[in-house]
């Protein structure tokens, strides 16, 4: 374990690192590469998605260079903390309670979440209904505080590193439902052949609790200028069409929302 003034060092030194990062034109964001259609990874290594369109198109506008730095969903808010990168663009959700963590940038999108499992098996999004069930859940992610406020403990909630993960446990039989972002569950497995067999579970949830505010981007607590030139950046391309351009390569309707 860091000494006190050690630990005081090295956060100082993070947080200047960060600073300089995006005072020099570059600007680093955090990401899970396992939400498609968000996020993800292609097999030459490359990142992929919504998310990573829209930052790499809000660094165009800023004039300054992306940088990717993978990172698994539950570490995000630490890392940003830490100054490993300098806003979390990874399907990161406006709530009330990350908010005492970390600041928020204007809204991005919304998604709103629903339970999948295997046709016919009658499942609803309810604890009634999930009692003695298993249900997988990313580690971290609102979706799992939800399923555990929300139908624990009569459904068992498994968490997992990835949604990649749950989607095999649930192929396989391991769980009884997954749950997630409607339209990752929907890219991610439904769309694919080995899902064929598997279905929305009830209407999707759209409850403040879990899709708060929308999803944005997650910036660390007093940096102001950087927040400021990416809401700037946002407004920039909802004006220009850029956003629309970018998100009916991936939607047949309107993602931001009302």
């Amino acid at each position: 374990m860091l000494r006190p003034n050690l630990q005081c060092a090295a956060l100082i030194s993070g947080l200047l690192m960060a600073s300089m990062s995006h005072a020099a034109n570059v600007i680093r964001f955090g990401v899970d590469p396992s939400y498609p259609p968000f996020e993800q990874k292609q097999p030459d290594g490359s990142l992929t998605g919504f998310d990573i369109d829209l930052g790499n198109a809000l660094c165009a506008q800023l004039k300054a260079r992306c940088v990717w730095v993978e990172q698994n969903f539950d570490g995000m808010v630490p890392a940003l903390k830490a100054g490993k990168f300098d806003g979390i663009l990874s399907a990161f959700s406006d709530t009330e309670a990350r908010r005492k963590q970390v600041d928020f940038s204007q809204r991005l999108y919304v998604a709103p979440s629903s339970l999948i499992a295997k046709k016919g098996a009658g499942l609803l999004p309810t604890a009634d209904s999930l009692k003695g069930k298993s249900v997988g859940v990313v580690q971290g992610s609102l979706h799992e505080s939800y399923a555990k406020s929300q139908w624990a403990p009569g459904a068992a909630i498994h968490s997992y590193q990835t949604q990649d993960q749950v989607f095999m446990d649930l192929l396989s039989g391991r769980l009884d439902a997954s749950f997630q972002a409607s339209v990752q569950g929907d890219i991610g497995l439904l769309q694919k052949p080995q899902g064929q067999d598997f279905a929305f579970a009830g209407d999707p949830i759209t409850d403040k609790s879990i899709i708060g505010n929308g999803v944005a981007i997650g910036i660390r607590k007093g940096d102001t200028a950087l927040r400021e030139q990416i809401n700037e950046a946002i407004v920039a391309l909802r004006q220009s069409g850029e956003y629309d351009r970018i998100a009916h390569k991936y939607f047949n309707y309107d993602v931001y929302g009302e």
